[in-house]
């Protein structure tokens, strides 16, 4: 019984000891650097995702509100990467993946979400309406329902089930690199075109607040329960408002393998700039992968809190959206494998 209450009493001395030191205080969220806002999102998509972001951050709006309202814009589209207009898994059912983080570390996500339009306003109200941080499946669905979002039809889009029907001839999977891009024409084996995701976006407003979004319909053709980084806070995006942003788009399993937002946010924090800590992060999916990081694609953007952006990709082909205007800039990304 004395030893307990020893270490009791060590442990309380323990806690108030952090409390009270540097590392402590590095953890709170800093006071917001006033300024002009940022948007940044992943792929063409986003030119006309961050107009709709500007709308909202331009004349001095929210950056939460803005993230979530940009990528609204690419759920509508019927695009085969992201919202119901994308492709379905392999039993021919289009589930849907979002999360969704604010400049307090407030954060929500919803996976395996079906019939709903807008994914990443579920994973909002789950971050505002509940103690819980992701839901998936038929409880996501059951909640989103509860706050007034509609059911959509249970079908797919005329591209998607075009896409679907000729994949099941071979029902063969293999990841193409870039199928994102919008601009890209689909080539190689049935099954192999259009096969993951991603719209993420980040926005500092001109109160000086970052937020961050990501939304997927996940891998074509995937195995029914997949889920992807996108939902999953740390590794499809993560928010510090000391340090700044990061989301990813790409195979998300290899993103998940080093919490890649986090990461960068982590190298960001420790000095490096938004543009060297994306690269940081792709060398060590290179690293992991070896020979057979050529077969994949994965890219990262990053904001910093002060509004300095930086992008990276494992291969050519990723490209990203920059919005310091009401005029959208899309840019070729750098990337490692020549």
């Amino acid at each position: 019984m004395a030893s307990r209450r020893k270490f009791l009493q060590n442990s309380a001395a323990g806690l108030a000891g952090l409390a009270a030191s540097p590392l402590a205080a590095v953890a709170l969220p800093a006071a917001p650097v006033a300024g002009k806002p940022v948007v940044i999102s992943t792929w063409d998509a986003g030119v006309n995702a961050n107009k709709g972001a500007w709308k909202v951050i331009g004349p001095g709006g929210y950056a939460l509100d803005a993230v979530e309202a940009g990528v609204m814009v690419t759920e509508s589209e019927q695009g085969c990467c992201v919202g119901l207009g994308g492709n379905p898994d392999r039993d021919g059912i289009v589930t849907l993946d979002a999360c969704i983080m604010d400049e307090k570390f407030n954060c929500g996500g919803v996976a395996g979400l079906e019939r709903i339009k807008h994914p990443i306003s579920v994973a909002r109200r789950v971050m505002e309406r509940t103690p819980h941080v992701l839901l998936v499946g038929e409880g996501a669905q059951q909640f989103a329902v509860a706050q007034g979002f509609p059911l959509e039809p249970q079908q797919l889009s005329a591209d998607a089930k075009k896409a679907y029907q000729e994949w099941l001839k071979t029902s063969q999977y293999k990841p193409v690199v870039n199928v994102e891009n919008s601009g890209r024409k689909p080539t190689g084996p049935v099954g192999g075109p259009q096969n993951h995701d991603t719209i993420a976006m980040l926005a500092l407003d001109a109160q000086g607040r970052l937020s961050g979004s990501c939304t997927t319909s996940g891998m074509a053709f995937k195995m029914r329960g997949r889920v992807g980084d996108s939902p999953l806070i740390g590794s499809g995006l993560f928010v510090d408002p000391a340090v700044g942003a990061a989301a990813a788009t790409g195979q998300g399993e290899d993103v998940v393998r080093i919490a890649g937002a986090h990461l960068i946010v982590e190298l960001m924090r420790q000095g490096r700039t938004p543009q060297q800590a994306c690269q940081e992060a792709i060398g060590r999916i290179a690293a992991i992968k070896g020979a057979k990081a050529k077969d994949i694609q994965v890219a990262f953007i990053a904001l910093s809190k002060t509004g300095q952006t930086g992008a990276y990709a494992l291969q050519k082909g990723f490209n990203f959206t920059v919005s310091t205007t009401d005029t959208p800039v899309l840019r070729d990304s750098e990337f490692l494998l020549k």
